[in-house]
């Protein structure tokens, strides 16, 4: 069983940058892939990034060039950094973990734990 602490979320302004933070305890996260995912109001929960257990790393077209999702295993970390932020990007990030390291995943519901969310919000 893995528990998930996200934080780093809060208010920003266009072009501005916010690195969101995700904390594991109960297992360590070598043997896991970790994505990050957001959810707007309204909207279902949408795929941002992934790291693999090899720190391969992939992302969705809205957010390439502008996020860099990274992990140190040692610390039980994985990490978002966002830079050039717009307002679109508002919503409720979350952290999450997949146990299945033969397939790399982009859809929620291949995820097996969860954090509890943190906002961020772009202000324009």
């Amino acid at each position: 069983q893995v528990q998930l602490v996200e934080s780093g979320g809060g208010l920003v302004q266009t072009g501005g940058s916010l690195r969101l933070s995700c904390a594991a305890s109960g297992r360590t996260l070598r043997g896991y892939n970790m994505g990050w995912f957001r959810q707007a109001p309204g909207k279902e929960r949408a795929f941002v990034a992934v790291i693999t257990w090899s720190d391969r790393t992939y992302y969705a077209d809205s957010v390439k060039g502008r996020f860099t999702i990274s992990r140190d295993n040692a610390e039980n970390m994985v990490y978002l950094q966002m830079n050039s932020l717009k307002p679109e990007d508002t919503a409720v990030y979350y952290c999450a973990a997949d146990p299945d390291t033969l397939t790399v995943y982009f859809t929620a519901h291949e995820y097996d734990y969860w954090g509890q969310g943190t906002q961020v919000t772009v202000s324009s």
